[in-house]
């Protein structure tokens, strides 16, 4: 096995089993988890308490049952995935959980947390949507402030100032890195294919960041001493909340649908901001919200995504994009004209396929990029 092999496979492993990789750090560290749920948490925060940030994401094919008690069946089944495994227990290693309101239906995840989930403390978080106006910043520096109480509360002990602007500089070390990767990674897509890609990102959701991004770099390093690549397939750009399956990325290879740039939430959109360096670290993170471009949960009069989407599909010699539609995302599904107009104004073909954690049945998606593929 080779050095870049035995690092993907390391970070593989993460990625598919995150409940290990979190009970490995409790137990080496004697430290705490705390969770941190879709779009965007103050991770630094957390990090800076001495604590590890987890991500809650959902999971793949989850059969629900208990947490239809708490949601219509029309809530979008991240929202849904999330409460099931908090109820079956998958989450008990955490000590407290911070959910932002960014949405109708995160609202109510955390509301029904609350009420549902007494061992594992709801950490409440409400983004401001005026985040370009000076009190909207001011605003979320005030939600910062209680955020950081109640971590203080979890750790029991302070956080300091110094502590956080630290984590801040780690953080954007790892989003420097992580950039770094996703621009190698297009360069060599034979070398990288969609499914390592996908658990090279993932796996930072259950790992702490300075521990990822020496990972990631080494990996950098032995892409970088490779020539650039050619791909005999069809280079694609994806765009939507999650696309994490192994199952779609796989269908995805098995048609030479080859990643090498995304616009996903929980992927490129994570590390695509640094938090810049302000005069205190609170105001440093909330301005980070204020500077956020291209994201349906961050209000935007202009609706700029659709032509983010087609420069990066540009930059990055790609035939089409791949709209990875949450089902039942509301938020997304708003977005979904202008972005695909610009986007097919941009001579771009695109696709949309429904994104479900609940169902375990395929076969549409499949006949959907099977198609895509045949036209580009």
């Amino acid at each position: 096995m080779t050095t870049i092999d035995k690092l993907i496979s390391e970070l593989e492993h993460i990625a598919e089993n995150p409940r290990e990789a979190v009970a490995d750090y409790l137990s080496k560290t004697g430290s705490k988890a705390v969770g941190v749920a879709p779009v965007y948490t103050p991770e630094e925060l957390v990090h800076a308490a001495g604590m590890l940030p987890v991500g809650i994401w959902g999971g793949q094919n989850v059969t629900l049952d208990l947490a239809k008690q708490y949601f219509p069946a029309f809530c979008n089944s991240v929202v849904f995935t999330c409460m099931e495994l908090a109820l079956k227990g998958t989450y008990n290693q955490l000590s407290a959980a911070i959910i932002p309101g960014m949405d109708d239906t995160l609202i109510c995840l955390g509301q029904n947390w609350k009420a549902a989930i007494k061992d594992i403390p709801f950490i409440t978080l409400v983004y401001p949507q005026n985040r370009k106006l000076s009190a909207g910043v001011k605003y979320l520096v005030s939600e910062l402030e209680n955020v950081k109480k109640e971590l203080e509360k979890v750790c029991g002990k302070e956080i300091s100032e110094e502590a956080i602007f630290n984590s801040i500089d780690i953080y954007n070390e790892h989003r420097k890195t992580m950039r770094e990767f996703v621009e190698l990674a297009a360069t060599h897509p034979n070398s990288i294919n969609n499914v390592q890609r996908s658990h090279i990102i993932k796996s930072a959701y259950f790992m702490l960041k300075e521990e990822h991004t020496q990972k990631v770099k080494l990996i950098n390093d032995e892409l970088k001493k490779i020539p650039e690549e050619k791909y005999d397939g069809h280079r694609i750009i994806t765009t939507g909340f999650i696309l994490d399956s192994k199952e779609i990325l796989e269908i995805m290879e098995s048609n030479a649908l080859r990643i090498v740039g995304d616009d996903i939430a929980h992927e490129t959109r994570q590390f695509r901001t640094d938090v810049p360096r302000k005069e205190n670290a609170l105001l440093s993170i909330a301005t980070q919200w204020s500077e956020i471009e291209g994201c349906s949960f961050a209000y935007d009069p202009f609706r700029i995504r659709g032509k983010m989407v087609a420069k990066l599909a540009k930059d990055r010699d790609a035939e089409g994009v791949v709209f990875a539609l949450l089902k039942f995302c509301d938020t997304e599904e708003y977005d979904a004209p202008i972005l695909l107009d610009d986007i097919h104004d941009a001579g771009l073909k695109t696709v949309t396929i429904e994104i479900d954690q609940e169902s375990g049945s395929i076969e549409q998606i499949r006949t959907r990029l099977q198609t895509f593929a045949e036209m580009l």
